[in-house]
């Protein structure tokens, strides 16, 4: 981060699949001589390839794009030379997705309803290389991190589950025994707190732990 960001401006890009968020941040970007909005695109594949060819303070990221998802894109953002900052930008406070992104390495998140003049406290504080999770959240990302979360091999088994694979094919596709899907899939419901697949796919989808893009 530039140590004279008091004066420069903060340089930020925009990443949002929707033209109306990408639009209404643009024109509240506009109304304070403190920021300057480098670039505005609708995907992470986009994202990647501005930042590689040019330097921003901030990332304004959505979660929820078609294709590569926020959370898919996250890393390879840090893992940029000279990475910018990211505040992550999103209709949704689900549990697990706050606790994933801040685990990915976010420095903050704000929802979309939030007022202009905390978007732009928000944008101040992590450019400035403070973190903004809202009290509430970072008081939900402490209780998601005292909780037991699914492993890596069980995210991919759920997945498969909300696609309606059957133990045989999970097995199948993960060169794994049926006996091994089936411990996967106790421990799951166990962990959700579900009774069969169906609650367990609903709850995960509730609580932000599996999505659903729609394109």
């Amino acid at each position: 981060m530039d140590h004279n960001s008091e004066q420069k401006p903060i340089r930020i890009l925009i990443v949002d699949d929707h033209p109306i968020v990408r639009d209404g941040l643009s024109l509240l970007l506009q109304t304070d001589s403190g920021f300057q909005l480098s670039g505005s695109v609708d995907s992470g594949e986009k994202a990647l390839a501005f930042l590689r060819r040019t330097l921003v303070d901030i990332v304004l990221l959505d979660l929820r794009m078609p294709k590569v998802s926020g959370l898919e894109i996250l890393p390879s953002i840090l893992a940029i030379q000279k990475a910018p900052r990211v505040l992550v930008l999103s209709s949704f406070n689900f549990d697990e997705e706050i606790f994933q992104t801040a685990r990915l390495g976010a420095h903050g998140y704000i929802t979309k309803d939030a007022s202009g003049a905390q978007i732009l406290e928000a944008i101040r504080t992590v450019a400035a290389g403070g973190a903004y999770f809202p009290q509430g959240i970072a008081a939900r990302i402490a209780e998601r991190q005292e909780r037991s979360g699914l492993s890596p091999r069980e995210l991919e088994v759920l997945d498969m589950i909300a696609k309606g694979l059957t133990n045989k094919e999970i097995a199948h596709v993960l060169m794994i025994s049926q006996f091994t899907v089936r411990s996967h899939v106790v421990h799951i419901f166990a962990k959700l707190a579900a009774s069969d697949r169906t609650e367990a796919v609903a709850i995960a989808s509730q609580q932000g732990i599996i999505t659903f893009n729609p394109s």
